[in-house]
Order: structure tokens, then sequence, then C-alpha cells
């Protein structure tokens, strides 16, 4: 079957299958959230789904997908908060929008502007980002300390100084 635009041999093709729509069910299959997890990303504008089928089901494409992943990796493996999420997710659209205008624009106090609100946003990121690092700094030194303990009890059963003197703690086998 021809091709509908003349391209060179060495040139890649481009599909023109509209790309495939996956239904909320196939979804939670393949990034291990729950439809209702889903839903309420929808809710809360974390997610808008590709399209709509005549049923009204929620139908989401590859770029759903990736979008729906990073936020899973977020809150489980980083730990943010659906808010801070939200956020991080504002900040890299408003981004994309204003590295799209920057490029349109030739007005220095417009170009300027841009710049202020993107360097705004990644100090807030950057908040953020060092808040989370503090608390779980404070969270290891915690644990250091209960395992220091642990070490102690260690130390007194092979003879070496009680970590709780005069303290209820016994060392020996209750009686």
């Amino acid at each position: 079957m021809p091709s509908k635009s003349p391209n060179p041999p060495t040139s890649p093709t481009v599909s023109t299958e509209p790309a495939a729509l996956l239904r909320i069910q196939d979804v939670a299959a393949d990034t291990g959230l729950t439809t209702r997890a889903i839903r309420y990303y929808e809710e809360i504008g974390l997610l808008e789904p590709a399209a709509r089928s005549d049923g009204a089901y929620r139908l989401f494409d590859a770029s759903d997908l990736e979008r729906l992943r990073f936020i899973r990796s977020l809150r489980d493996d980083a730990g943010f908060s659906l808010a801070q999420i939200g956020q991080l997710l504002e900040d890299e659209a408003a981004r994309e929008r204003n590295r799209q205008r920057f490029r349109t624009t030739g007005d220095q106090a417009e170009r300027r502007a841009l710049i202020g609100d993107a360097s705004a946003r990644v100090d807030r990121q950057i908040a953020t980002l060092e808040a989370k690092r503090a608390r779980l700094d404070a969270m290891i030194e915690d644990a250091r300390a209960r395992r220091r303990h642990l070490d102690e009890h260690l130390a007194n059963l092979d003879g070496g100084p009680d970590p709780h003197p005069g303290g209820h703690h016994t060392t020996g086998p209750r009686s």
C-alpha cells in the first residue's frame, strides 16, 4: 500500500494509526495502582484522562501511564504527599509553558518575568527537597541512636556497663 507522504528510504516512518487507549482496569494493572486511586488522582487534578469512550469510560494513553508511574514513584519511593506532587506537576507544566513562551518572544521584560517565575518555582522545589532531606536525616539519626542503644544492651550482656543504671531493667534471666 503506498505511503500518504513520500519519504526517502532512510527516513523513519511515522504511524498514522491512533495511539492505543486503555481503560482504567488495564491502566491499574499496568501501573500497580488501584482504579480507586486513579479516579482519585483525576478528582484532585493530578491526572486528566486522554479521552472518554462513548459509554463515558475513562481512556488513557501512554503519556497518562508515564504520569501515573511518576506520581506513584514520587509518592511511594520519595515519600511526597499528594499536595507536594500536585505542586511539582504544576511547576513542571508551568516550566514547559514558560519555555515555549520564552522561545517565541523577543520582549526582554517578558523574558525576565519568565525567568523570574521559573527561578521562584525551582527555589520552591529546592526548599521542598531540603525539608524532606532534613526529615530523613533526623529519621536516620533516630535509627542510629536506637542501634547504639541496642549495642549497649549487647555489651551489657557481655559484662559491660548497664545502659540503664538505676533503672528498672534487668540484665539477667528472670526467675
